[in-house]
């Protein structure tokens, strides 16, 4: 979407009065942000929204990605972030979940700037998005490195990768091996589930697809063991498309309850 087309789309929608465009938290083009923000902000909660794409496409003002949740939580007075990160070959999953981290600390700085509050920030993804946000729950190195302080919650729409070398152990879409290479080391390095040795740093909601054979097995494995590991995690399973998982949450259903009942319980938002 093009600078203009947002501005007119956010013209259109009456709970969204305001959009900060293409804020940079990095040198690199694809290293910046979008603010959406009510005009009731008031010491907000913010959910900062990470696009999927394979890791390869992909933009923060996609259809589905922003609409209808931004205006579903402006609604509620709550700002709506929306990342882009770099892509492959620029940067694999690693510097992409490095993105997202200085994204989120970016976030963290400047929140009061926007009426928001800076402590209650949700971390939300879909496809590969939900993998990186997964992975910044339970890889604390590389929200460390980037001086990301503790945030509310994590919430993963229909990861395309949470036990990836289970994935790349199978059949699989070729571009997983443009994506993750042929190195198991690194397959573990990248998987939520592998990184996954301690709680996670937040409460995290794992939604899946009924509808994809492989998604909701490696989120019920995720899930089973961050609550042995004595963290809070819950799944959501719907029967719904990958892609409609993105573009139908924040819209009048039995989804969209589901979640903002688990966020209300976890993260008072």
């Amino acid at each position: 979407m093009t600078r203009l087309a947002l501005l007119l789309a956010l013209a259109s929608a009456p709970m969204l009065a305001h959009a900060s465009v293409d804020m940079a938290y990095g040198p690199a083009a694809r290293q910046a942000l979008t603010v959406y923000a009510p005009p009731n902000a008031h010491d907000a909660p913010i959910i900062v929204m990470v696009h999927g794409g394979a890791w390869m496409v992909g933009d923060k003002g996609n259809a589905g990605v922003v609409e209808p949740k931004a205006s579903h939580w402006a609604a509620s007075g709550a700002i709506f972030v929306s990342v882009n990160y770099r892509m492959v070959p620029e940067a694999g999953p690693m510097a992409q979940a490095a993105d997202v981290a200085a994204a989120l600390a970016y976030v963290q700085k400047h929140a009061r700037e926007w009426h928001g509050d800076p402590s209650r920030i949700v971390l939300m993804g879909h496809s590969a998005g939900a993998h990186l946000v997964s992975l910044l729950a339970v890889a604390p190195d590389i929200t460390r490195a980037a001086g990301v302080t503790p945030w509310l919650a994590t919430v993963s729409l229909d990861s395309g990768a949470v036990d990836l070398p289970a994935i790349m152990k199978a059949p699989h879409p070729r571009f997983y091996d443009r994506v993750f290479g042929s190195d198991p080391a690194g397959w573990t390095q990248a998987s939520p589930l592998d990184r996954l040795a301690a709680a996670p740093a937040t409460p995290m909601l794992m939604v899946c697809s009924s509808l994809r054979a492989n998604s909701c097995p490696a989120n019920e494995r995720f899930v089973a063991r961050a609550k042995q590991l004595g963290g809070k995690a819950a799944l959501v399973s719907m029967p719904l498309t990958h892609m409609d998982i993105n573009r139908t949450l924040g819209a009048d259903n039995d989804y969209t309850k589901q979640v903002d009942a688990w966020l209300k319980q976890n993260a008072h938002i």
